[in-house]
Parts: C-alpha cells; structure tokens; sequence
C-alpha cells in the first residue's frame, strides 16, 4: 500500500478547485446551464475547503482543520 503524503493529497485538492474555477461552461442550455453552474460552485467549494486545511495526525488519525472564516 502507498504512504500517504499528506502535502501532496491537500495539493491536489487545491489543484482540483482551481480547474474547477479556470474550466469554462460547456454550451448548456436553461436547467441544465444552471445545474451545472451550480455544481461547479459545490466542487470549488469542497475542493478549496479541504485544500485549505492544516492537519495533524492525532491518536492514529489524520485530521483536517478547516477554517471557517
């Protein structure tokens, strides 16, 4: 099994959510158009959250510290 590398893993969150903001819209059309916008902003969300976390590792746990602010 691969080690987990903690840096990289946060990394590629933050990679994720920056393609997620450069990627453009598709030619969509009315509800589809907004359910992918919609969708893009949930993805940036999540992947800039926890690309954003500091971590430590506590009682054989990673654990992640998102800020909220």
């Amino acid at each position: 099994m691969a080690q987990l590398d903690v840096e990289e893993f946060l990394a590629r969150f933050r990679d994720r959510a920056r393609a997620v903001k450069d990627r453009g819209i598709p030619p969509l059309e009315g509800e589809a158009r907004q359910q992918f916008i919609q969708q893009a902003e949930k993805d940036y969300l999540d992947y800039s959250l926890v690309g954003g976390a500091s971590w430590a590792i506590e009682d054989g746990s990673l654990v992640l510290r998102i800020p909220l602010a």
